[in-house]
């Protein structure tokens, strides 16, 4: 069992009693924010804001932290799978066993296939701060894989990067400045106008940015929105809106550049001395009018060259963008062109704009430690993706049902997944269900049972973030993550099983042997004093020196500490060679949705709305939590966005049973009829189809909509926002078909043991 520090010194624990309140930080998810831990005896009751901490806050989830900690379908033991792959039963066994079984599978694999037929798979439920960074590979500032089975032999680590973030947290940053996203912050303080691109402030996860972004408006800062829903940002910032059709992004910034050349409004100096490829880029954007890109974004010609005008003009525009510019098929591409337009501007590393966050501005944990992949086979989707293995150094997770499947470009017999739903969270997962069956050996840990125990040989419980220690760091404020309460049954922390099964595998030798070591690890050599973070819960904020911007011009972004950017040509690359090397058009291209109005126009006939999937509600994290009460009473049925003008001739009214459907399959939504999307668009919540989620979301995998070889060529990444689909009435009282009989509700086995 996961043991408290007490326990690990050999010290006999007294069980408190009586109510008292410690400050920590939530567990719920990766944000980890600053809390109140409100505690009777041994049970948590319920976590509040820490006061005054600039990271005190809490969402809706974290207001349920004791029902989702207490849930009745918490994992508790270790278990084994028998019977035919997706309708296992299981038998309680001990942890020796399961981590013995474990390292004889894999070894069994590696002699015959060779240790890269191995993979590990880590989703959200690993994004706890101290896993990631001191478990992803060497020299990767930031990525949520684990290099735990580099010293096996397998360079096969990937997660949910394969489809989230990493193209414009990764991937579109690195091939422009040299710059990662982690190492850059918005100054919405000091921000005169806050351009929020395909992303929602206001159900962040906690919304941290949109509560700075109200005090910058309440200061007379302008807030300009683009999306294809008038979110909650433009309403609380008092925004404007410009919508858009979606997938059209790089369109739209095409033409915003378009307007800033031909009016002269650049920034010359920059543009003249630290860019590459201007001249190329001007000559493109020629061919993206305003009145072009109306006809493409459906934003009319003059909001575009208001909104160009305003983002030049600006005593620092401040860009917020996130996964809404990723999932269309110039997703890279689409996120370049923006954030050339921010730089272009001299809105980049400026006060009001997006600020470089590097040391001794930001802190970086010690990362010397992390191990690199073994040198030999490549990682499963680098043939088809370089670029994305080139900067994570992992593989790119949608090729796996072709490793799996076909033996391509050589054979994946093993996979452990830890913290991730695949099958709710990736096109087409009856593909992926095919894929699991022809595994001959899985490993799910997790804290709840997914669909994909079903399919596993052993299945482990996984403790959450108030169960085990760790750290936080947030900027230069630094704080130890405390145990406040135990794991139930044998549940241990995601750490502790990670370096027991190195140590079965004959490695645990390259890794610290507790979280405590790791925390020591992690701060040696930084200039943190570990005792006196001990001594305050509250944490420390180290001392930082007065801001310097533009800081390619001191020379401070280089490892040679020479003037310019960390690229090849040590200029902001608007033409990038490392795309140029690898056969993709060096310029942030746009191309237009390959299943879209203007893409598709023949199948628009049968399927004449656009689909969009994916945005985040306020009551769940992606797939999590869907089977708890207090939580779905507040969002009880997953929703379809859908403008009156195309509710009205299908006869379609506000919380109608509606069914989605696109070329692959079909969907049941609840409607909700709206003017706050764009006509002819429609938006579907996604994550459903969860193993114990609530029926009606159990039942609604927009995944049955989205297409599995629909890609980004560049990230690799899938389109679930630039697809088309008809939504008509559905029978109230029929069902979801065959999607029912591939879920069941409960999976017992004879002896009544439970996942």
């Amino acid at each position: 069992m996961n043991r408290s520090r007490s326990e690990q010194a050999g010290a006999a624990i007294a069980k408190p009693t009586g109510s008292r309140t410690v400050e920590g930080h939530c567990g719920l998810c990766s944000s980890a924010c600053a809390v109140h831990i409100h505690l009777e005896g041994e049970r948590l009751r319920r976590v509040t804001p820490r006061p005054g901490h600039p990271y005190g806050a809490t969402c809706r989830r974290s207001t349920r932290a004791a029902d989702i900690v207490y849930a009745s379908q918490r994992l508790l033991y270790p278990q084994a799978a028998f019977g035919p792959r997706g309708r296992r039963e299981f038998r309680r066994i001990g942890w020796e066993e399961a981590l013995d079984s474990t390292a004889e599978a894999l070894r069994g694999i590696a002699e015959e296939y060779g240790p890269e037929a191995v993979c590990i798979y880590t989703g959200q439920g690993t994004f706890e701060q101290s896993l990631w960074q001191m478990l992803s590979p060497a020299g990767v500032p930031e990525t949520s894989a684990w290099n735990l089975l580099f010293p096996f032999g397998s360079p096969n680590t990937t997660g949910a990067g394969s489809n989230c973030y990493a193209a414009q947290g990764v991937i579109a940053p690195a091939l422009n400045s040299g710059v990662w996203k982690i190492d850059t912050v918005p100054d919405i303080e000091h921000s005169d106008l806050i351009v929020v691109w395909g992303t929602n402030p206001a159900s962040g996860s906690p919304p941290r940015h949109m509560t700075a972004i109200k005090r910058a408006c309440d200061r007379g800062a302008r807030a300009l929105v683009i999306d294809h829903r008038r979110t909650e940002t433009v309403r609380i910032a008092g925004g404007r809106w410009l919508a858009i059709r979606p997938g059209t992004d790089g369109a739209l910034a095409l033409a915003m550049i378009h307007v800033v050349i031909e009016e002269q409004l650049y920034d010359r100096h920059f543009v003249a001395r630290w860019t590459a490829g201007f001249e190329e880029l001007k000559s493109y954007a020629a061919g993206f009018s305003p009145e072009q890109a109306e006809s493409i974004t459906g934003i009319p010609a003059e909001q575009i060259r208001r909104a160009a005008r305003d983002i030049a003009r600006a005593r620092g525009a401040c860009f917020l963008y996130d996964t809404g510019l990723e999932y269309t098929n110039s997703g890279v591409q689409n996120i370049r062109a923006v954030m050339t337009l921010e730089a272009i501007t001299g809105n980049y590393d400026v006060p009001g704009g997006t600020l470089i966050n590097i040391p001794p501005w930001g802190f970086w944990v010690n990362r010397s430690r992390r191990l690199s992949p073994p040198t030999g086979k490549i990682p499963i989707g680098a043939d088809r993706y370089p670029l994305y293995t080139l900067f994570r150094r992992e593989a790119q997770a949608m090729e796996l049902p072709r490793a799996i499947l076909e033996g391509k470009p050589y054979p994946i017999r093993a996979l452990l997944i830890i913290g991730a739903s695949i099958l709710t969270a990736y096109p087409d997962p009856e593909l992926w269900r095919r894929s699991l069956e022809k595994l001959e050996f899985m490993m799910v840990v997790d804290r709840f049972p997914t669909e994909e125990a079903l399919y596993a040989d052993i299945v482990l419980p996984a403790a959450t973030a108030f169960e085990h220690d760790g750290y936080v760091v947030k900027g230069r404020r630094i704080s130890l993550r405390r145990q406040v309460i135990e794991p139930p049954g044998e549940a241990r922390c995601d750490w502790d099983i990670a370096i027991a099964l190195a140590n079965k595998l004959g490695y645990g030798h390259l890794y610290p042997r507790s979280i405590e070591e790791m925390v020591e690890w992690a701060f040696e050599g930084t200039g943190v004093d570990l005792a006196e973070l001990r001594e305050k819960p509250e944490g420390i904020e180290l001392p930082a020196p007065p801001m310097k911007y533009r800081k390619w011009e001191l020379g401070l972004l280089r490892p040679d500490g020479k003037p310019g950017f960390d690229t090849p040509t040590g200029k902001y690359e608007i033409t990038s060679t490392v795309l140029e090397r690898y056969g993709y058009d060096p310029l942030p291209v746009f191309s237009f949705p390959l299943e879209g109005p203007l893409g598709s126009p023949e199948l628009l006939q049968r399927y004449p709305l656009v689909f969009n999937s994916g945005s985040r509600n306020k009551a769940f994290f992606n797939s999590q939590y869907h089977h708890i009460p207090s939580l779905v009473r507040r969002y009880p049925r997953p929703l379809v966005w859908i403008h009156p003008e195309d509710a009205a001739p299908r006869r379609i009214a506000e919380g109608d049973r509606v069914v989605v459907k696109t070329r692959r399959g079909e969907v049941f939504y609840t409607a909700h009829v709206t003017e706050d999307i764009v006509p002819g668009v429609v938006e579907a919540d996604a994550h459903g189809g969860g193993l114990i989620a609530a029926p009606a979301w159990r039942e609604c995998n927009a995944n049955e909509l989205t297409d599995f070889e629909n890609r980004d060529p560049i990230s690799g990444f899938p389109v679930y926002k630039a697809l088309l689909c008809q939504v008509s009435k559905a029978d109230p009282y029929g069902s979801a078909g065959s999607a029912d009989a591939r879920v069941p509700e409960t999976r017992e086995t004879p002896s009544k043991d439970r996942l």
